[in-house]
């Protein structure tokens, strides 16, 4: 019976009627008084406060390609493969991430773990699923498992409602299949399946009984896994069962003598404990927390693995346990390669999960990132701490914005109070007050306008292009010079080495040798073959000595990127990468100069600005879309 306390104005359960544990019960026992199904389900406290009891070990199982598959579009093979290695990295050495579980019913489900299987790591260990019939087990013994997850029912919704069953024909039933199991050398993990709706002492502690008499006599491990199937587990001190998880955890151990290792917490956020719930189940004596990746999961999902790995380093204050790094490479996975959206401000895997909009707290950041960051985010997610501007950000958080994303650091550094940054936090407001506008300001948008408010802190484009230049076309050069081909100056020789150069680097328009004596040059100008007929023979009698990109190669021996010039061949717009060329004896003996063109140049430079802004449109897509 439930009664309201006139003090704390809360539930109690009042003692007296215990469980009853007749197994052959002919109704079902359904806690109508705290779920009533038409109302909220009731949190009922019962004053019995039991200390923590952590086990000495404890670590995080993982059923992405089970519960994870269930609300969502499967996984692919290679999908799968690819998660599971992360899984292995994130999880570390010492597997903080034990097992994962796997569907075996389908081809594709087969295969997937036949090739993680083939990747040869020691952690997550690889566990199966099946349900409570011996047919299935015949899938877990032809992958050769060593475990398998069972499903066995323990509430009365579920063994009278859903099976049609009474207490002891499904435990007889489930305890058969556990010893078949037993009999195959394969650990069996008992899943007991809506464990807070179920009569803990009327048929849980019995049936855990049980399986712990079969554990005895085959000197073999049996698991259970603790599910809270709809979310309605309790993390609070003093709640009564079936809901409270702490008494749920000790019933099991203490009553149902249960090692604690033997244990597992499976929970599901219905009702947005499924992480603190996981947490608890630790702290009272189960050893091992199943989750998700990003929390995937039927209905509302599981407990995340990324928030399992954040608990799990905070309770044992083992900051390499896992590799925290890898949870950005998942994110980025499950964005680019499956497709899946992930909430912007989603904890630790989010777009936004670190990104302040607010003035103040940018302000705060710019005296000093801890103010506003719940960690050093760029060492221990390789995720830097950013602002996004919008009509809050202020003049303090678009100066954060601008010292941020254009690298500004001790004197060049830009303070709130900057005449440029005035008139771009004056642009902003008119943006929303003028225009009306509702999103954040992207990336790109700032870029622009901050280069026209403040262009002094931006190179000109012409040195960007010339840092291009010489990203594309510097190493090779200084690979091409050391060929020896061309230590040898004769032209014969060198020719079919640069058109091989060319052919293989289609952005340089031509390429050809000057003679170190005479400035002039000792090969044609060897061109792509649709300008061969153009360029072939021009400028072989001009004397190149008195050219940067000729005299600077001769006089520092380095590989030389010049200003743009005009071409005396094409009369147009260029710039040229050259390098010393030497013989055998070191001796310098020519220039190789390579021409690229502008507009290849050009085209370059708007795909990289495309690509470093990309990411960050990204944000502000995500922002719309939620």
């Amino acid at each position: 019976m439930i009664k309201k306390d006139p003090t704390s104005n809360l539930l109690f359960k009042v003692r007296g009627g215990e469980e009853d544990r007749n197994l052959e019960r002919e109704t079902p026992e359904l806690y109508r008084e705290v779920f009533p199904y038409s109302e909220v389900p009731r949190t009922v406290f019962d004053n019995r406060i039991i200390p923590a009891q952590p086990p000495r070990d404890f670590w995080i199982t993982d059923t992405t390609f089970r519960d994870g598959q269930q609300a969502r579009k499967p996984y692919t093979v290679e999908q799968m493969v690819k998660l599971f290695e992360m899984l292995g990295r994130l999880g570390g050495k010492n597997g903080v991430i034990r097992q994962s579980e796997f569907f075996l019913y389908s081809r594709r489900d087969r295969e997937a773990v036949e090739k993680c299987r083939s990747l040869g790591l020691k952690y997550p260990e690889i566990t199966g699923w099946i349900r409570a019939n011996p047919q299935d087990f015949k899938l877990v013994k032809e992958m050769g498992l060593k475990e398998t997850g069972i499903l066995t029912s323990v509430s009365d919704y579920h063994i009278y409602l859903k099976l049609g069953k009474n207490r002891k024909k499904a435990m007889d039933d489930y305890l058969a299949v556990v010893k078949e199991a037993l009999s195959e050398g394969v650990i069996p993990r008992c899943h007991f399946e809506d464990a807070t709706r179920a009569d803990v002492y009327g048929f849980c502690v019995p049936f855990a009984l049980e399986l712990m008499k079969l554990s005895q006599d085959a000197k073999k491990m049996v698991k259970i896994r603790i599910c809270d199937t709809m979310g309605f587990g309790l993390p609070y001190p003093g709640t009564a069962l079936p809901r409270a998880v702490d008494k749920w955890v000790r019933a099991m151990i203490d009553d149902g003598g249960v090692p604690g290792e033997w244990l597992e917490w499976h929970g599901h956020n219905d009702f947005h404990k499924v992480l603190v719930n996981a947490t608890t189940a630790w702290l009272y004596g189960c050893a091992s927390a199943n989750g998700t990746l990003l929390g995937w999961g039927e209905r509302t999902g599981n407990p995340p693995i990324e928030g399992l790995v954040m608990e799990y380093i905070s309770l044992r204050g083992e900051a390499n346990a896992a590799d925290t790094r890898v949870i950005t490479e998942i994110a980025e996975y499950f964005r680019q390669e499956v497709g899946d959206y992930i909430s912007p401000n989603y904890p630790f895997v989010g777009e936004q999960f670190n990104v302040t909009q607010a003035g103040i707290h940018a302000d705060g950041m710019i005296k000093n990132e801890e103010i506003y960051n719940i960690f050093d985010t760029g060492k221990l997610l390789n995720r830097p701490v950013d602002v996004l501007v919008n009509d809050k950000s202020g003049s303090a958080g678009i100066a954060y914005w601008l010292n941020k994303h254009l690298k500004l650091k001790g004197p060049r550094a830009v303070d709130k109070r900057h005449p440029g940054v005035a008139k771009l936090a004056k642009w902003v407001q008119r943006e929303y007050e003028d225009g009306g506008r509702i999103t954040a300001i992207s990336h790109k948008e700032m870029y622009n306008m901050a280069a026209k408010f403040l262009p002094e802190l931006f190179v000109s484009k012409f040195d960007r292009l010339k840092e291009h230049a010489h990203t594309m076309a510097a190493h090779l050069i200084e690979s091409l010079v050391e060929k020896p081909e061309l230590g040898t100056m004769d032209s014969k020789v060198m020719v079919p080495v640069l058109q091989e150069f060319l052919d293989e680097n289609p952005f340089i328009q031509f390429v050809y040798v000057v003679d170190v004596n005479t400035g002039k040059k000792t090969t044609p100008n060897i061109a792509h073959i649709e300008d061969r007929a153009l360029y072939e023979k021009a400028g072989m009698d001009f004397d190149y000595s008195d050219r940067p990109w000729f005299k600077n190669p001769v006089k520092t021996g380095k590989v030389f990127v010049s200003d743009f010039y005009t071409s005396r061949i094409t009369n147009r717009l260029c710039i040229t990468v050259s390098g010393p060329v030497r013989n055998k004896k070191e001796e310098l003996v020519g220039v190789l100069g390579a021409d690229l063109m502008f507009e290849h140049l050009v085209k370059y430079d708007e795909m990289v600005e495309k690509e470093k802004l990309g990411e960050e449109e990204e944000t502000v897509k995500g922002e719309k879309e939620s």
